[in-house]
């Protein structure tokens, strides 16, 4: 297996916001290389717990070499969407200290040209994160709906060219299934009548591409919903988004969970008789530093947000 350089973003930031009990129970929802599990660990005491989770059978395999001598974690392969189940088989229901997730493609994906995830590398257009299950994506290409491929460009990728690219995708498939990341990022560039001087015209559309294909926006909604029911009281959610759909999911889940249900009007309650909300916010978004940002260009994008369970 091909080794790949990873640097962790937010790392101190998103252990620091994670870690209110060293002898807790604690998830990794996205394991990728381990970064920031690695340091969960430095400061677990010898009766915490951490769970690693990802889909990705690289990550898995990389993992288990990395720490085969860690009592304290156990791996899952997995969809982060799953932790609910996952954490109830361990019995750990409502007794979670901290779940973190990281989103979005880690760099041994972008980087590797046979997981067909970027357009920098030539290679298979896969882009899966488990390589096994579902479509790849020049499979997906080849059969959906032009109509739904225009929605998919322009709502994930928010891609204002969405039925240009998508009529050229069209009349292209007619030959043949789509088959490297090369060519589709050919198709995309000579559909496209203006260019954006400091993105590459495939951008969006990959990253629309590879959120359709993975089912990412559901993933999330998923897993938010599932952490809540998992945490104890103070136990915290970290999240680290890395686009505005997730940062937005992410920002609204947490707000709405931060709120007192609205009460029907005309029915007189005092403030006590009131449902508490099961969540406060922690602090406001948190970006990397400048000088994260110029070690580790690809974190620029990033946004991490905190909550913490109360009721």
């Amino acid at each position: 297996m091909a080794t790949f350089k990873h640097t962790t973003v937010l790392l101190n930031e998103a252990v620091d916001a994670l870690l209110v009990d060293s002898n807790g129970f604690y998830i990794d929802g996205t394991f990728g290389r381990g970064g920031h599990s690695s340091l969960i660990l430095d400061r677990l005491g010898s009766s915490g717990k951490l769970m690693a989770v990802d889909r990705d059978p690289d990550a898995i395999e990389a993992g288990r070499a990395r720490f085969r001598n860690e009592s304290r974690l156990c791996f899952r392969h997995s969809e982060f969407s799953r932790i609910g189940e996952l954490a109830e088989e361990m019995g750990w229901k409502a007794r979670v200290s901290g779940v973190l997730l990281d989103l979005g493609v880690s760099s041994p994906q972008l980087d590797a040209a046979e997981r067909g995830f970027s357009f920098m590398h030539d290679g298979p257009l896969d882009m899966r994160m488990n390589p096994s299950a579902g479509q790849s994506a020049s499979e997906w290409l080849q059969t959906v709906d032009f109509e739904k491929l225009v929605r998919v460009l322009k709502e994930y990728g928010e891609e204002r060219f969405a039925r240009r690219i998508a009529t050229a995708i069209v009349e292209r498939r007619v030959d043949g299934p789509i088959e490297t990341t090369s060519e589709l990022a050919q198709i995309i560039d000579a559909a496209i009548p203006v260019r954006d001087p400091h993105k590459h015209p495939a951008t969006r559309s990959f990253q629309a591409i590879r959120i359709q294909v993975n089912s990412e926006l559901d993933e999330v909604r998923k897993a938010l919903g599932d952490a809540l029911d998992l945490l104890a009281v103070g136990g915290r959610l970290v999240v680290i988004s890395f686009h505005s759909l997730e940062d937005r999911l992410v920002k609204r889940f947490m707000r709405d969970s931060a709120r007192p249900k609205p009460m029907p009007k005309g029915i007189p309650l005092m403030e006590s008789q009131q449902d508490k909300p099961p969540l406060k916010l922690v602090g406001k978004a948190v970006k990397p530093s400048s000088e994260e940002i110029a070690a580790n260009p690809r974190s620029r994008s990033a946004v991490m947000r905190v909550a913490e369970r109360v009721a």
